[in-house]
């Protein structure tokens, strides 16, 4: 899952992008409002967004307001110093789907990112399966026909976002969108790469494959009719 991080205190920027990679997301993070914006209308996607309400060039509210005019839906955080009453309400009613105070725990931050993350209608949903290919979102425990297998962390958020869109066609530049953060220069067959790496674990010595490639479309995890 990729998250963008916006807070102009550095040393909390740093500590946040680097304990969230700690936790196998992908992070880009900025130091303002307008670098905000400058990441979106660059393409990239992002499955959650944290923005620092007094932020410099754009707040935090500013930030969002454009945003959500754009018609643009992505969750959001906010965090702020504020915690008066009024404060939160206009953070929602600007379009947050969450307010964290400062200071916090990182703890308390990953619970909130893990319910923004939750699809509406997946809310309860913490493990998955495909045929008999089980994923626990909460553990990071993968097993197949009730045998263990051991992920990488790419490795685990790349088979995360391919069994949560499970039985739709995913193109390599969605997957690694998805995957890795807008700096990254591995090459354009990197995610050739971790697909091979996930079949040989999860599909070697099964009868039945569950990892597909669509040709000139990209890779589709799901049990073939």
């Amino acid at each position: 899952m990729r998250i963008l991080i916006a807070e102009d205190e550095r040393d909390l920027n740093q500590i946040l992008t680097s304990r969230l990679k700690e936790e196998h997301y992908s992070v880009d993070s900025c130091f303002n409002g307008g670098e905000v914006l400058d990441y979106l209308d660059g393409g990239a996607e992002y499955d959650a967004l944290i923005l620092d309400i007094m932020m410099p060039v754009l707040d935090g509210l500013a930030v969002l307001k454009k945003i959500r005019n754009s018609g643009n839906y992505v969750p959001v955080l906010l965090l702020t110093a504020k915690d008066s009453v009024e404060d939160r309400v206009k953070g929602l009613d600007a379009g947050a789907n969450d307010y964290l105070v400062k200071p916090f725990a990182f703890e308390e931050l990953l619970a909130r990112i893990r319910v923004l993350l939750r699809k509406p209608a997946d809310a309860p949903k913490i493990c998955y399966q495909v045929g008999d290919l089980e994923v626990h979102l909460d553990t990071h425990e993968v097993s197949r026909g009730g045998t263990k297998i051991n992920l990488s962390g790419k490795e685990f958020s790349l088979l995360r976002y391919m069994v949560q869109n499970q039985g739709i066609v995913l193109s390599r530049d969605k997957l690694e969108q998805h995957i890795w953060n807008y700096d990254f220069s591995g090459g354009s067959n990197v995610i050739d790469v971790y697909i091979r790496y996930l079949r040989k674990k999860i599909d070697d010595g099964h009868e039945t494959k569950l990892i597909h490639t669509v040709r000139g479309a990209g890779y589709v995890l799901k049990v073939k009719e």
